[in-house]
């Protein structure tokens, strides 16, 4: 009898020791940055870049094209795969916290706290009602961008990183700023506008803050609304599902959004060989197809920058 019992017991921890690091990693999701907070490692390292290749070097526009997105990929996916452990972590505190509203800890709700002030979202677990609130605008904004969609509206933004904003601000995205000595002066700025082009230190920085613009601003909600009814659906999240909710991105509204759209189509090609993964054999997930502009048209925009 003695014997039965040792041998169940054995087979108890033997199972606990496969199942328990899984249920922990899932309950406690510092351990995915190693007990830090707030988080300062991430899944995908990427090297700080402080300065643009001369992209004007290139002849060929197809040469250009490839080099500035081979360039501007990684560091794309990097800013993405943090995004995506952030809400990872997000996702399993939110599982934890269904379970037990009082079963987190104080590291786990400052944790919480930090992510909420990144994000723009007025945070409190003091009741069921805000904490809802609290994990139902976090979950709608901690999320990836489509690699796609950001490379294009560099592309777009920079005209292919040759603009004076990309080449003196290293700003890709066309982002403002509303402090005197924040950035560049525009050249055909208004005498009554403030704004100023915003000077970034590294694309790195660049990238991040127009990923935060769109995760954040009341002007992308649109764009966040029709990226959770993918979620909702199960779907991948494609660039050409979120392009509607960029209405507010330039002046030119529509015209501005549907000449993304082609881009998106006309650039897929070297945008997925930028993307693609040697671990992964069917690589990036395609877009679906588009018929708008040409190849010339859709490579310029009445919206770029200087």
């Amino acid at each position: 009898m003695l014997r039965i019992v040792l041998i169940m017991l054995a087979i108890l921890a033997v199972a606990a020791a496969v199942v328990a690091p899984t249920a922990l990693h899932l309950a406690n999701p510092y351990r995915l940055y190693d007990n830090v907070v707030p988080a300062k490692d991430i899944a995908i390292q990427a090297p700080r870049v402080t300065s643009l290749p001369d992209f004007s070097q290139y002849q060929q526009v197809a040469d250009k094209k490839k080099a500035f997105f081979d360039f501007l990929a990684p560091l794309v996916a990097a800013e993405n795969a943090r995004i995506a452990e952030h809400r990872q972590g997000l996702d399993a505190l939110h599982t934890k916290w269904l379970f037990n509203p009082n079963s987190l800890t104080r590291e786990q709700r400052s944790w919480l706290a930090y992510l909420a002030k990144q994000y723009r979202v007025d945070f409190s677990l003091e009741s069921i009602e805000a904490a809802e609130e609290t994990f139902e605008l976090l979950i709608r904004r901690v999320d990836v961008v489509p690699e796609t969609l950001v490379l294009v509206q560099a592309a777009n933004e920079s005209a292919w990183g040759t603009s004076r904003f990309a080449l003196e601000a290293l700003n890709l995205f066309g982002q403002w700023c509303f402090t005197e000595g924040c950035g560049l002066v525009p050249q055909a700025r208004g005498d009554e506008a403030v704004h100023e082009v915003r000077k970034f230190s590294s694309v790195n920085d660049s990238i991040a803050s127009y990923m935060r613009n769109l995760n954040t601003h009341p002007a992308y909600f649109e764009l966040r609304s029709l990226r959770v009814e993918q979620r909702l659906l199960g779907r991948d999240i494609r660039a050409l599902d979120l392009t509607p909710g960029l209405l507010s991105y330039s002046e030119r509204g529509e015209a501005y959004v549907e000449e993304l759209n082609a881009m998106i189509r006309v650039n897929r090609p070297l945008i997925l060989a930028a993307l693609a993964d040697p671990a992964n054999e069917d690589g990036p997930v395609a877009e679906p197809g588009f018929s708008g502009l040409d190849d010339e048209q859709a490579t310029r925009s009445n919206s770029a920058p200087e």
